[in-house]
C-alpha cells in the first residue's frame, strides 16, 4: 500500500535508529502508523488478525526510513476487544510493545474536534515517542500471565449469567402483566411450573408460548450458574486457591467476594504503597483546584470496576459484621451520624481503606485492627 509524507515530528525527543509503530484495531482492518521521528509517518492498512502482514508492514517502514532490518521496533495500541494475544506475540516477535489505557490518552477538548483512524494513528505515534522521551503521558496496563488472565473467566461469566437470569425473569413477569396477571411465586423456582399449569387460561395461547420458551431458557441459565458455582466450591474445598481461603477467614467476606477480589486484582498485582493499590481501584481522589476554585470530584473511577464494586459492598458488610474493628469505629465516628448522603460518601472511604488493609493482610498477614476471624478459621 502507498505510503503518505506527514510534516516531520520534533527530532529532539527522538530515539535515532529506533522504529516507533502504533495500531488502531478494528474489527475487519487494523490501521498501522511507523515513523522513526526524522521521516514523515507511513500508514498501512492490513486485514485483522494478519500477522504476517503486521511483519511485512515493518519491514518496509524500515526500508523507508533507511533503518537496518535489525533496529528494535517500539509499539503501541489501545486496550479493548482483541484482550493480550496481539501483546504476547509482538513480545515473542522482540517487539517493545505496550497497551494503553484509552482513557488516560489526552484528547482535544474542543466541543467539535475531527476524528478519524489517521488522526489516532498520528497521535498514538506521537505520544509514543513521548513516552520513550521520558515524559508521563498516559496508562501502561500490566499484562497478566495467560494462567492468571484465565482465572478470571469464572467469576465474570457468572456475573453475565447473573445479568442474563434477571433479564429473563424480568421479561416474563412484564409479558404477564399484559394480561393482569401477577404471580404470587419466584419466577424459574420450585412452584414454578405447577403455577404456570394452573393459570395457562388467562393468558393467550401465542404470549403462553412465548413465556414457556422464555422460561425454557431462564432454566437453562440458572443450570450453568449452578455447575460454575459447584465448580467454584470444589476448587476452595481442594485447597487449589490459598489466597481465596486466606481472605475468606475473615468474618465480613464470603467465598465470593475473596474470589473476586484474588482473581482481579490480590491474586497476581503487585503493589509498593498503599497509593498504588487505590490508584488501581479507582478509589483515589480527584480534586479540581485552579484560581479560586477548589472542588472536589469524587473518587477517579479509574480501576478496576469489578474489584472496586465488590469492595463497597464489602464495606457495608464489614459494618454489621466487624463491629469491633477500627475500621467500623472510625466510619461511625466521622460518618454514620450526618445523614444518607453523607453515609453513602463515608462508604467509599472506607472501602478505600479496607482494600488497603486486605492487601497488608495478604501481603504480611497483618490482620485489620480490631478485626476478628470467622469461628471455623484456625
Amino acid at each position: 500500500m502507498s505510503t503518505t509524507q506527514a510534516v516531520p515530528q520534533d527530532k529532539d525527543t527522538v530515539i535515532p535508529g529506533e522504529l516507533y509503530m502504533s495500531f488502531e484495531l478494528g474489527d475487519k482492518s487494523w490501521k498501522l502508523t511507523a515513523s522513526d521521528g526524522r521521516h514523515g509517518p507511513s500508514r498501512y492498512s492490513v486485514h485483522a488478525g494478519d500477522t504476517a502482514a503486521v511483519l511485512d508492514c515493518a519491514r518496509r517502514a524500515k526500508a523507508r526510513c533507511g533503518l537496518d532490518p535489525q533496529v528494535r521496533i517500539h509499539s503501541c495500541y489501545e486496550a479493548g476487544r482483541d484482550g493480550w494475544w496481539l501483546h504476547r506475540w509482538l513480545t515473542a516477535q522482540g517487539i517493545d510493545n505496550l497497551v494503553v489505557d484509552a482513557a488516560s490518552i489526552e484528547v482535544n477538548r474542543r466541543a467539535r474536534r475531527a476524528k478519524t483512524d489517521r488522526l489516532d494513528g498520528d497521535k498514538l505515534l506521537a505520544m509514543l515517542r513521548r513516552y520513550h522521551a521520558g515524559e508521563r503521558v498516559w496508562s501502561v496496563l500490566r499484562e497478566p500471565t495467560p494462567e492468571q488472565e484465565d482465572a478470571r473467566r469464572t467469576h465474570r461469566e457468572l456475573a453475565w449469567l447473573t445479568q442474563e437470569r434477571i433479564a429473563h425473569m424480568n421479561r416474563i413477569r412484564s409479558l404477564l402483566m399484559l394480561h393482569n396477571v401477577r404471580p404470587q411465586v419466584v419466577i424459574g423456582g420450585r412452584d414454578w411450573a405447577r403455577w404456570c399449569a394452573n393459570h395457562r387460561d388467562q393468558v393467550p395461547p401465542l404470549l403462553c408460548g412465548e413465556i414457556e420458551r422464555e422460561s425454557a431458557r431462564l432454566a437453562l441459565v440458572k443450570q450453568q450458574i449452578k455447575m460454575l458455582e459447584a465448580a467454584r466450591r470444589e476448587e476452595l474445598a481442594e485447597g487449589k486457591h490459598q489466597l481465596v481461603a486466606q481472605l475468606a477467614r475473615l468474618r465480613a467476606i464470603g467465598p465470593k467476594g475473596a474470589w473476586v477480589l484474588v482473581k482481579e486484582v490480590f491474586g497476581w498485582r503487585r503493589f509498593a504503597n498503599r497509593r498504588e493499590v487505590a490508584g488501581c481501584l479507582g478509589l483515589t481522589p480527584t480534586p479540581y483546584d485552579s484560581g479560586d476554585s477548589q472542588i472536589e470530584q469524587g473518587i477517579s473511577k479509574a480501576g478496576n470496576r469489578r474489584a472496586r464494586t465488590m469492595l463497597v459492598e464489602l464495606a457495608w458488610r464489614w459494618l454489621r459484621l466487624q463491629p469491633d474493628s477500627l475500621l467500623t469505629q472510625w466510619f461511625n465516628r466521622r460518618f454514620a451520624a450526618n445523614g444518607k448522603r453523607m453515609r453513602r460518601v463515608g462508604i467509599v472511604a472506607l472501602a478505600r481503606r479496607l482494600a488497603i488493609a486486605l492487601w497488608r493482610y495478604l501481603e504480611h498477614g497483618e490482620i485489620p485492627a480490631g478485626a476478628s476471624l470467622k469461628s471455623d478459621a484456625p
